[in-house]
């Protein structure tokens, strides 16, 4: 049987004429592939796909050596073959190079978007490859076994059904959905603080080079009409992403679309050996390693207002008036100026912040002794420290831990003072952003106990032991162990209760996380999660549509909850929003997903929601939608075509 060869209609194919000689052909190729296999490192949310494809590259080389030794005169279907495949070299180049130092915020967000590109560069490298004719290219046997072989992967490949990264995506949507920062609270910040350690966008080095990558990616960027829309509504996503990771690393470098940098005018005309006052701390007059903001508003070196405060003084020692609290809160945006300013004009202060940690370090452990102290009053004031320390910084986190903050913690969940039990389970959930902590805390017995103040704790300590679930629950072995627990009702309670949003948000996120766990489906359906989030569902206001459609997309993925939530009102109410055009992008793509999960299990019903006149509208979204929905919408108009 002979070959199969390449229409020359084809789009992809290059034009039949030959626009270089053999040679230069085979050459180009080797470049192409040495040039794209130059790229060692990728962002995090697409380095697995990098490294296959890294692979495969790895694989045509000797094919393409063999061909630069040998030298044959190329037929026809041989060089379209070898041409388009350079095509497929080419794109694959470009996409390891935006996955090298493309955006990570973008990357993160499009993970899907860019999945799709890495299956069309298989599906171009394999129908270049696919009878590709060795014996008149005087390929060896080894290397064509080879070849072939590979390209039997890269047909699995561009066939494989991989998801995005389920955890990452519910983290972004809770985080973009937030409004306003009133809104945020420890839990969030603790989405956020995980978010960034997961996109790697911690440092000020990462953070300018992010900044940069979205600059560059919006300087790029052109088009009209709707998708001039879309891609506005990306870039502002992604710059308030970027600003909220620069606020949490205390980074205050905000203009992303404008241009330069905002800096104090003082720094602008300071000589190198001129320190501005804001920098000096009014009661040592030396620059601020740790500056912190007393209730006045004025700014402080924290170790020298701290020995103030211990001393019995009430006051503001630079303003002399009262303090209306003890609280110390950080100044993370001076900070960082201080650490820009003294990197500009090489002032080192890292043997002083080391100083710092260390006095840190000091106060932990004997924080840590408090918690276990048979006094109340001493254990209350202890985990109320711990409760801030553990918010501050990575370090501050490490050191609890290694002191034996856990246990302590651990011990105090069960404490009949709620405000103990709130700083308690707040200090827990600021400690399990670390993954190592997160095995700890459970293994620690705290999974049950957190449970219970979910049931009865204040409302802020509910809100915050969900947060702590969802967050124990990245870890596989946490998500059963939740669920056998009797997590899921409590945390269905919270959803349906009435609540503060925050809490809601909190129970739909920790929801969300459990039930990627198979056993976990069953047990949500049992413990009313359907009825819950249709009343979810209903209530505008909440402004969590997207949520609830989540979950129901991974519930309709299980044989016995897809019988309840199977029912043609509900197809209906799925239908209404794909049909309303106040129905943002988002919520359509979430009900075309669930409503393509349901009608792929149970015909019938898609044929119900085909009576709605649904055909126009998923004809308008596979045109105008999000790129999600787009695919979505054309699967559920073939589907529909085979009905």
């Amino acid at each position: 049987m002979p070959p199969p060869t390449l229409p020359p209609s084809s789009p992809d194919d290059p034009a039949v004429g030959r626009e270089m000689d053999d040679e230069d052909l085979v050459e180009e190729l080797l470049v192409t592939v040495n040039s794209a296999r130059a790229f060692a490192e990728f962002r995090r949310t697409q380095r697995k796909e990098c490294a296959n494809l890294l692979r495969w590259l790895q694989l045509v080389l000797p094919l393409l050596e063999e061909l630069r030794e040998a030298a044959p005169r190329l037929t026809d279907d041989a060089y379209r073959r070898l041409a388009l495949l350079g095509r497929a070299l080419a794109t694959a180049r470009r996409l390891l190079r935006s996955c090298h130092d493309g955006s990570k915020i973008y990357l993160a967000l499009e993970s899907e978007t860019v999945l799709a590109k890495f299956r069309d560069v298989y599906e171009k490298m394999h129908s270049a490859l696919d009878g590709m004719p060795y014996a008149e290219l005087a390929i060896s046997d080894e290397v064509k076994e080879q070849v072939e072989l590979m390209n039997a992967q890269l047909m699995r490949c561009k066939k494989r059904t991989d998801t995005q990264d389920m955890e990452l995506s519910m983290d972004l949507m809770v985080i973009l959905q937030l409004q306003n920062k009133e809104e945020e609270r420890n839990a969030d910040r603790a989405i956020l603080e995980r978010l960034a350690k997961k996109l790697e966008l911690q440092s000020l080095a990462e953070l300018r080079a992010e900044t940069m990558a979205i600059k560059k990616l919006i300087n790029n960027s052109g088009s009209g009409g709707q998708q001039q829309q879309q891609l506005a509504d990306s870039t502002r996503q992604m710059v308030d992403l970027l600003n909220r990771f620069k606020e949490i690393a205390g980074v205050d470098e905000k203009d992303v679309l404008g241009g330069e940098v905002s800096m104090p005018k003082s720094l602008d005309k300071c000589p190198s050996l001129m320190i501005p006052n804001d920098f000096l701390c009014p009661i040592t007059l030396e620059i601020m390693t740790d500056p912190v903001i007393v209730a006045s508003g004025q700014t402080y070196e924290r170790r020298s207002i701290q020995k103030w405060l211990d001393s019995g003084e009430r006051t503001c020692p630079k303003s002399r008036q009262p303090l209306a609290h003890l609280s110390l809160a950080p100044n993370y945006a001076l900070k960082n100026l201080i650490l820009q300013w003294c990197d500009k004009h090489m002032v080192e202060l890292q043997k002083r912040e080391t100083e710092e940690h260390k006095a840190e370090a000091e106060d932990i452990p004997s924080l840590v002794e408090g918690m276990s102290s048979i006094h109340p009053d001493v254990q209350r004031k202890a985990v109320k420290k711990i409760r801030r320390l553990s918010k501050e910084c990575p370090e501050n986190r490490t050191l609890i831990a290694d002191t034996g903050g856990i246990p302590a913690l651990i011990g105090l969940l069960a404490c009949p003072d709620k405000k103990v039990q709130e700083n308690t389970v707040t200090s827990l959930l600021n400690l399990s952003i670390d993954d190592k902590n997160k095995v700890l805390i459970a293994r620690g017995g705290a999974i049950p106990l957190v449970i219970e103040i979910l049931r009865n704790g204040t409302p802020e300590a509910q809100e915050n032991s969900a947060a702590t679930l969802f967050s124990l629950s990245m870890l596989d072995e946490n998500k059963a162990a939740i669920g056998s627990l009797g997590g899921l009702a409590p945390l269905v309670e919270l959803l349906r209760s009435s609540g503060t949003a925050r809490g809601k948000k909190d129970a739909a996120t920790a929801i969300f996380n459990l039930v990627l766990c198979p056993q976990n489906k069953a047990r949500a359906t049992q413990a009313g999660i359907v009825p819950a989030l249709l009343k979810v569902m209903d209530d505008k206001a909440l402004g969590m549509v997207d949520e609830a459609l989540s979950i129901f997309l991974l519930l309709a993925s299980h044989a016995a909850c897809r019988a309840e939530i199977g029912t043609t009102a509900f197809v209906e109410k799925l239908v209404r929003l794909i049909k309303d055009g106040n129905s943002t992008p988002k919520n359509k793509e979430c009900a075309l997903s669930v409503l393509l999960e349901l009608g792929t299990n149970n015909r019938p019903l898609l044929v119900h929601g085909l009576r709605f006149g649904l055909h126009e509208d998923l004809s308008k979204i596979a045109k105008n939608g999000t790129s999600r929905a787009q695919r979505k919408a054309n699967s559920l108009i073939q589907l529909a075509r085979k009905l």
